[in-house]
């Protein structure tokens, strides 16, 4: 008695299509939301950073320490970076200067780019397992393609109706590339960003400490 495979083929192809709409529809909802928590924590511009920091500068200057809390906990600074940290050295004066600089440096890490690369290996993992998603379609697209062949030489039939199949073996291969191989391209942008992100609030956070620094000196 003869099995054909062909249903349980045919179902795993349209499960294969499901994953690899699903996997890309979540590599996409990634990025997006990974561009956007970078552009929260970031000045829009270097002139933004800059008035900021000058405005942190002149209440530190009058030791005015809560005006600068309440600066950094104003709407258009709660959700970026270097408020932020700033908001956690203030409630961390006492500490010298080096054990602040660690702090702060601890708290950007464990906080703002851990939950970064959280979500840039989903992106790594999304990029490996396309093409392998892609792989398996082409293998269970070329065992449906044999299976009719062994049934044709059996029953007789038109070898043309194996064309279906072998398309859709090549086709999963190329639409597992194609979810691929932009989100590798916006991954390296991410990377990029986050860089430039990490870059700048160290910056900014170094000039805050050497304004606080010296006013506690002072």
């Amino acid at each position: 008695m003869n099995y054909s495979l062909a249903p349980i083929l045919n179902a795993a192809g349209i499960a294969i299509y499901v994953a690899l709409g699903l996997t890309a529809l979540y590599g996409v909802f990634c990025v997006i939301l990974l561009v956007r928590q970078i552009a929260q924590k970031r000045f829009l511009t270097q002139n933004a950073a800059n008035e900021f920091l000058d405005q942190v500068h002149e209440d530190i200057e009058r030791k005015d320490y809560e005006a600068v809390v309440n600066l950094c906990d104003s709407p258009p600074y709660w959700s970026k970076a270097v408020p932020q940290l700033i908001l956690v050295a203030m409630a961390n004066m006492e500490r010298p200067a080096k054990k602040l600089r660690q702090l702060l440096a601890e708290k950007f890490e464990r906080d703002i780019l851990a939950d970064l690369e959280y979500r840039m290996s989903w992106i790594s993992t999304i990029v490996k397992s396309a093409p392998m998603l892609g792989l398996l379609g082409t293998v269970i697209g070329m065992i449906n393609a044999f299976d009719k062949i062994g049934n044709m030489q059996e029953s007789g039939g038109d070898p043309s109706q194996l064309a279906g199949e072998i398309s859709f073996a090549l086709f999963t291969t190329a639409a597992g590339l194609s979810v691929a191989i932009p989100l590798v391209m916006a991954g390296a942008l991410i990377h990029i960003r986050i860089a430039k992100l990490q870059d700048s609030v160290q910056e900014h956070t170094g000039e805050f400490l050497d304004i606080l620094e010296a006013s506690r000196k002072s």
